[in-house]
C-alpha cells in the first residue's frame, strides 16, 4: 500500500472511532482534564447515530471489528485487564476473542481441499460448521475416518491482503507517534510495530503454527502445567491446521469456571507456571494466551490453542528475566535494580539505590496480597512514571514477553481473584535460579564461551584484519605465542572443569 493510501486508512481508522464516540467516551468525562474534557465534546459533535447505543465497551468492539485483525488482537489484548479498565468494559470487548462472524462453511471446505490437494471425504468423516471465529482464522468440529475427533482451523479468505494493509497504517501510525510526540520515544513505536507486525505475518501459514504447536507440546509435556493438543500433519497445509479437539471449555465461556470439581486456584497457578516454565526452561513460549485460546477442565487441566504466534528468548534474556523476579521474590530492590543495570535497561548515568527505592514503593504495597485487593491500574500509572523518571525505553526484543505475561496475570486474575501471583511464581524461578547458580550450568557456560571465543580468534586468522592477528603473533614472538597458548589453556581448562561438574 502506498503512503497515501495508508494515510487515509489512518484517517478512516480515527474517523470511525470517533463517530463511535469509541475514542474519548462521553462516559468517562470526568475523568479528562481540561483540555481534553474540551476536544472530547468536540469531537462528540461528529459522533454518528452508533455513538448513542451501547456501552463504550460495545462502541469500541464494533470499531475495532471493523478495522481488522490487527485492531481486533488489541481488543483481545485489552479484554483480560478487567482489573485495569473494569469488568463490564473487558466484557463488552471479549467477543473480538472467538466470537466474530464466521464466514460460510462451503466456502472453508473449498479452502480445506485446496490447501490439502485432496477431497475432504479421504480424511474427514465429517466437517461441521464453525465453533469459533476470530480476527485470522475460524475453527471448525470434525471427525477423522478412524473416529477422532478434531478442530479444524482455516484462514479467513482475503486476509493476507488484509493484514499488509493493516501492517502499513501501523508501520505509518508508528512513525507519525515517533516524530511528532516526543515524550512517547522511549516507548520505541517503530520497533514496537515491527514486532507485532512481524508476529502476525507469520500467523499467515498454519503450517509454522503447526510447528510451533508440536514444539511447545512436547516442551509443557515435561512439566504438566499446562498441554497442546496433538498436530494431525496429514491435515496441516499452509492455509489450514488440523488438532486433536481440546478438552473441557474454553475460558471465553461463562460456563467454563463453574464446571463441578473444578479448582480456580490450581487452575491459576497452572497458567501461571506454564507461562514462566516454557519462558524461563526453554527460551520458548505461547505469546497469546488470552481466555479464547485456552481450554479448562477439572480439577486444573489447562490446554492452549492457535500457537500461530511463539515468542523466544535468548539466555541472557532468561537470566535476567529469572533474576528480577527472584528479586522481587527476596524483596531484594537492590538485586532487582542491579540487574536492570547490568541488563541495559537502565540507562547507565542513573542512581542504582534511587531506582532501587523507586523499585521498593511498587513492591512493598502489593506483595503478598491477593489480586483482587491490588488496584493494578494505580500500579501500572505508577510504573510508567518511574520509567520515565529513569529513561527506561521498550525493548523491541521483549514486547511479545511483556505482552503475554499482562495478558496471563490478567487471565489469572479473572479465573481466581483472590490469586497470589508470587506465590505461583515462586516455584518455578526458584528451580530456575538454582539450576543457573549450579557449578554444572557455571562450568557449562564458561565452555561455551570459551569455545566461542576460541572460534572467533580462529575466524580472525583466517581472514585477518590488516595489521593480522598472526602478523601480529609473528611480530611479537614468544609473546605472541604464549597469547595463543593462554587461550588454549582457558578452553582447555574450562573444558576440563565442565567435564568434572557434569559428572
Amino acid at each position: 500500500m502506498s503512503g497515501p493510501a495508508a494515510f487515509g486508512r489512518l484517517i478512516g481508522a480515527a474517523w470511525m472511532l470517533v463517530r463511535n464516540d469509541a475514542l474519548l467516551p462521553r462516559e468517562l468525562d470526568l475523568l479528562y482534564g481540561g483540555s481534553v474534557r474540551t476536544l472530547s465534546r468536540v469531537l462528540r459533535l461528529f459522533a454518528g447515530r452508533a455513538a448513542r447505543q451501547g456501552r463504550p465497551g460495545e462502541r469500541l468492539a464494533r470499531s475495532l471489528e471493523r478495522l481488522g485483525p490487527v485492531a481486533i488482537k488489541l481488543g483481545q489484548l485489552l479484554s483480560t485487564r478487567a482489573d485495569i479498565f473494569g469488568r463490564e468494559f473487558a466484557e463488552d470487548l471479549s467477543r473480538l476473542k472467538d466470537r466474530l462472524p464466521p464466514f460460510p462453511t462451503d466456502l472453508a471446505r473449498a479452502e480445506v481441499e485446496y490447501a490439502l490437494g485432496r477431497p475432504i471425504e479421504t480424511l474427514f468423516a465429517s466437517f461441521g460448521h464453525a465453533v469459533a471465529a476470530a480476527s485470522l482464522a475460524q475453527a471448525h468440529e470434525a471427525v477423522l475416518l478412524d473416529g477422532r475427533r478434531v478442530a479444524v482451523k482455516v484462514l479467513r479468505p482475503g486476509i493476507a491482503r488484509r493484514i499488509y494493509e493493516d501492517a502499513e497504517v501501523l508501520a505509518l501510525a508508528a512513525r507519525l507517534v515517533d516524530r511528532w510526540v516526543p515524550p512517547a520515544r522511549r516507548l520505541e513505536p517503530r520497533g514496537f510495530a515491527a514486532t507485532v507486525i512481524r508476529a502476525t505475518e507469520l500467523e499467515l501459514d498454519l503450517r509454522l503454527e503447526a510447528a510451533g504447536a508440536d514444539e511447545l507440546g512436547e516442551v509443557m509435556a515435561k512439566d504438566g502445567y499446562m498441554r497442546a493438543p496433538a498436530v494431525i500433519w496429514e491435515g496441516v497445509g499452509k492455509r489450514v491446521l488440523t488438532l486433536e479437539w481440546a478438552p473441557g471449555w474454553p475460558l471465553s465461556e461463562a460456563g467454563a469456571l463453574t464446571q463441578p470439581d473444578l479448582d480456580r486456584k490450581l487452575l491459576a497457578d497452572n497458567l501461571i507456571r506454564a507461562f514462566l516454565a516454557q519462558a524461563l526452561d526453554h527460551g520458548v513460549f505461547h505469546a497469546d494466551l488470552h481466555e479464547g485460546n485456552l481450554f479448562a477442565a477439572a480439577p486444573g487441566q489447562l490446554t492452549a490453542v492457535d500457537y500461530g504466534i511463539i515468542g523466544r528468548l535468548g539466555a541472557p534474556e532468561r537470566r535476567y528475566l529469572a533474576q528480577i523476579l527472584w528479586g522481587f521474590l527476596q524483596r531484594d530492590y537492590d538485586q532487582v535494580a542491579r540487574v536492570h543495570f547490568d541488563a541495559g535497561y537502565v540507562p547507565a548515568h542513573h542512581s542504582v539505590a534511587a531506582f532501587a527505592q523507586a523499585l521498593r514503593a511498587v513492591g512493598e504495597p502489593i506483595f503478598g496480597r491477593a489480586a483482587a485487593d491490588v488496584p493494578m491500574s494505580r500500579v501500572l500509572t505508577q510504573l510508567f512514571e518511574i520509567t520515565a523518571l529513569f529513561e527506561m525505553r521498550l525493548r523491541p526484543e521483549l514486547v511479545l514477553l511483556q505482552k503475554t505475561m499482562m495478558t496471563v496475570e490478567g487471565v489469572a486474575r479473572r479465573i481466581d481473584p483472590d490469586h497470589d501471583i508470587w506465590a505461583a511464581a515462586e516455584p518455578v524461578v526458584r528451580r530456575f535460579m538454582a539450576r543457573e547458580l549450579s557449578p554444572a550450568t557455571r562450568a557449562k557456560r564458561l565452555m561455551g564461551e570459551a569455545e566461542l571465543a576460541v572460534r572467533n580468534l580462529a575466524r580472525l586468522a583466517e581472514n585477518p584484519p590488516v595489521p593480522s592477528a598472526v602478523a601480529v603473533v609473528e611480530q611479537r614472538g614468544d609473546g605472541g605465542r604464549l597469547l595463543w597458548f593462554a587461550l588454549g589453556a582457558l578452553a582447555s581448562g574450562a573444558a576440563f572443569l565442565g567435564g568434572l561438574a557434569l559428572r
